[in-house]
């Protein structure tokens, strides 16, 4: 009672610091589960990856240090001439095939990332394969965004062997050094890249608008013609933007007996963003992104139901995971002027995607990754992970960095609770043994975390380490103070 009173004494005061420590306790011996989840990130196409753009070294450089794996990488519609590789129908003895746009960015990233596991998605179909009214036009200037290229819902070969054929060729182009194309000409790339991963589209649910059972078919044919190239390339599937709308989606596709028999369910992707609505301040933003966090790990309890009871073997990817600014939604309007973003917005962001991490790693859940390496103006600033002028990783990497450098699958996740409901905690037995507590500050003021024993160190990020690496400090006491917005983990000694 006495607790309660001074809580609400000193909320009522305005003050930022709870005067008592909130206690955390953990049983190291009660284990809960052991971790099988890598944190990382997606890097999406974009007109400030290409070479000779001002951050381009800055960015790869960086990616092929942080050294992660299942890094997601996303050709998008938004640049059709960054990520189609046939803008036009083949017609009069031509066709259009045409990487020397494509191929850059496509090879600085596997260079980059070279000796790590990666998921390509591809994920923009030919506007021209689909019934529409007119022919969809795409801007000559390759770094103009557009919006509206992923138009119709009917393909235009029902049979979807041309489907299937510009993928396996798409392909064939980075893992097999080329293809032979609709008329019967060879395409050389010298492209002999090991490839594990491919994911099939992107966002089902808004991109053509698929209903589970075209979807389906479309995942059928196009892993059908792809292993013929690449017999031993495994498979992402759905890439849905809102699953918890459609839990029918999750119960068709990963129902075997909905697909042509021999096609492998490796693995399902989703995604979350939290997003506030224009009228809310970054003082209410702190509250609405973590309520809708907690909405999507229940829906993501759900869906990981589903997945256990039709085809348990199939693996999950969370392969979007940030946040965007109401302002970001408008930014296809004409005359549209970014606002600035507040320096503490990072911090918010990241430590939103720390949550869902540790939430994603109870939940027994793959993949958590990141989004996205770069936004910028025009293409979702709000998302990027990096500061667009110069390259140089903002808090949202920061965080990341941290978290890959601390845990890995294997690791044991033990019995642990925070005694504030604004302060999250998780208990980890790291590979190597060490003992390891994840501290995230839901809230934009400081805690004093009364710590389950003697601390050794605590590796952080927050509003003082502003946009630099992860910040290490040897700590003696047994409380430490997590700052706003904060991301921690504190090496406690073992018990």
């Amino acid at each position: 009672m006495i607790r309660n009173i001074g809580v609400l004494l000193f909320c009522s005061l305005g003050i930022t610091q709870f005067a008592f420590a909130q206690k955390v306790d953990i049983h190291w011996d009660k284990v809960t589960r052991i971790s099988r989840t890598t944190a990382t990130l997606q890097v999406v196409v974009n007109p400030p990856l290409r070479r000779g753009s001002k951050i381009h070294d800055r960015v790869f450089s960086d990616l092929r240090t942080l050294g992660a794996e299942y890094v997601r990488y996303v050709p998008w519609l938004p640049y059709p001439r960054l990520g189609v590789a046939e803008l036009e129908p083949p017609a009069n003895g031509k066709t259009s095939w045409d990487f020397s746009l494509i191929d850059p960015m496509t090879l600085d990233f596997l260079n980059a990332t070279k000796g790590h596991k990666v998921i390509l998605n591809f994920s923009t179909i030919p506007a021209w394969m689909f019934t529409t009214p007119k022919p969809v036009a795409y801007p000559q200037d390759p770094n103009q965004a557009v919006w509206d290229y992923t138009q119709g819902t009917e393909l235009r070969d029902p049979s979807m062997k041309e489907l299937g054929d510009y993928f396996a060729r798409l392909v064939g182009w980075y893992v097999d050094g080329g293809f032979t194309d609709e008329l019967g000409q060879r395409h050389e790339s010298g492209h002999h890249f090991n490839i594990p991963y491919w994911e099939v589209l992107n966002e089902i649910d808004i991109e053509h608008h698929m209903t589970p059972e075209q979807y389906t078919a479309r995942y059928d044919a196009i892993v059908s013609a792809i292993k013929r190239v690449a017999p031993a390339m495994k498979f992402v599937g759905l890439a849905l933007a809102f699953p918890s709308d459609d839990p029918h989606m999750f119960e068709y596709f990963l129902n075997p007996r909905n697909h042509k028999p021999g096609i492998p369910l490796d693995m399902i992707s989703y995604h979350f963003y939290a997003v506030p609505t224009p009228d809310q301040s970054l003082e209410i933003q702190q509250y609405t992104f973590f309520d809708q966090a907690d909405r999507f790990i229940a829906s993501t309890r759900y869906v990981d139901a589903i997945r256990q009871r039709l085809s348990p073997s199939t693996e999950t990817t969370v392969d979007e995971i940030g946040s965007i600014s109401a302002d970001d939604l408008s930014q296809g309007k004409p005359g549209h002027v970014t606002k600035p973003i507040p320096a503490s917005y990072w911090n918010l962001s990241g430590a939103t995607y720390a949550y869902v991490f540790g939430n994603l790693a109870t939940l027994g859940i793959d993949v958590a990754g990141e989004s996205q390496l770069v936004g910028y103006p025009t293409q979702f600033p709000s998302v990027s992970m990096v500061n667009w002028n110069t390259g140089a990783p903002n808090p949202r990497y920061r965080v990341l960095e941290l978290l890959k450098s601390n845990f890995s699958p294997g690791d044991q996740l033990v019995e642990t609770s925070s005694g504030s409901p604004y302060v999250y905690a998780l208990g980890f037995i790291t590979h190597d043994g060490a003992h390891k507590l994840l501290l995230v500050n839901k809230r934009n003021r400081n805690f004093l975390i009364k710590l389950p024993g003697p601390a050794e160190q605590v590796q952080f990020v927050d509003q003082t380490t502003k946009a630099n690496p992860p910040e290490t400090r040897p700590l003696k006491a047994e409380t430490y103070t997590l700052h706003g917005l904060g991301v921690a983990i504190v090496t406690l000694a073992k018990q």
